[in-house]
């Protein structure tokens, strides 16, 4: 029985070893190397490539520029989500149309969305300074301001991943037993007080998913940071990963470079579990 339910996790066990524990493992052992240019390990100095970042004034930029942008997206995309959810389940006319508009994005990959974004924020041409320029506000340098670049692609950002969190959250709204709707009408209690003590109570579970994977999401965040800002300026965008890509190849400091992908590494695993240490005591499974 043992050996018949091991024939049938052998294949999924066959892909996360290759695609995943061997690239965790093989990063692991260069962070504590030097490497050539062709990311072979040279001398080994332990924990020097750690302690060199700690001391090091960009990368520490970086885990700023990091930590602002999941503060900027995470709570904003899953509130404004969460806001949008609750209209599309109204039961309304032609609300399936609304339901299509925000979920739109998902259908939308994230290099073809960071070059809409970028054209918009064109000081000279883009739609957001012409729409400005009607009330009297002058061009905005919107991606190359080091005060506003990263507010500027942390929009594109909730914009992008508004679709898929709206969808999850308006699938968890559709669950909540209706019934439950009709006694509180009975009751005649108001909608904001459905909304405290039998919407958001039962919809936690979903809450709780969806924010612990934007969270992840959001400290991997790569491609638009690539496409619109490439990190600057004056790295003022540049987070760790887009940080692990330039050491890695750009720079071909590997050694380096893994090192700072093992400290993301255990950072999102730190958030993830305290995530699930506090934030699950307030989910409400029934």
């Amino acid at each position: 029985m043992i050996l018949e339910g091991i024939v049938y996790v052998l294949p999924s066990l066959i892909l996360f070893s290759i695609f995943l524990f061997y690239p965790m493992l093989r990063t692991m052992y260069l962070s504590l190397y030097l490497t050539d240019y062709q990311g072979n390990p040279v001398q080994f100095v332990g924990l020097e490539n750690f302690v060199y970042l700690l001391n090091n004034a960009n990368f520490l930029q970086s885990v700023k520029a990091t930590l602002l942008f999941v503060c900027y997206t995470v709570p904003t995309s899953v509130f404004l989500a969460l806001c949008l959810a609750l209209m599309a389940n109204e039961k309304l006319k032609g609300i399936g149309l609304f339901r299509t508009f925000f979920s739109s994005t998902m259908g939308m990959s994230v290099a073809a969305s960071s070059v809409i974004w970028m054209f918009m924020y064109n000081p000279s041409i883009g739609v957001i300074n012409k729409l400005l320029s009607l009330f009297g506000v002058s061009d905005i340098q919107w991606l190359l301001d080091p005060k506003i670049a990263l507010i500027s692609v942390a929009i594109s950002t909730i914009w992008m991943n508004t679709g898929f969190t709206f969808l999850i959250l308006l699938g968890g709204l559709q669950n909540i037993d209706t019934s439950l709707y009709e006694s509180a009408r009975v009751a005649g209690v108001s909608y904001w007080y459905q909304l405290r003590k039998v919407t958001l109570p039962l919809l936690s579970p979903t809450l709780f998913f969806v924010t612990t994977v934007s969270l992840i999401h959001s400290f991997q965040t790569f491609g638009q940071i690539d496409i619109l800002t490439k990190g600057g300026p004056m790295d003022a965008t540049n987070v760790i990963v887009y940080s692990i890509y330039k050491d890695a190849f750009i720079n071909y400091n590997f050694g380096s470079a893994s090192a700072q992908a093992v400290i993301l590494f255990f950072a999102v695993l730190i958030v993830t579990f305290l995530q699930f240490k506090f934030g699950e005591r307030k989910v409400h499974y029934q």
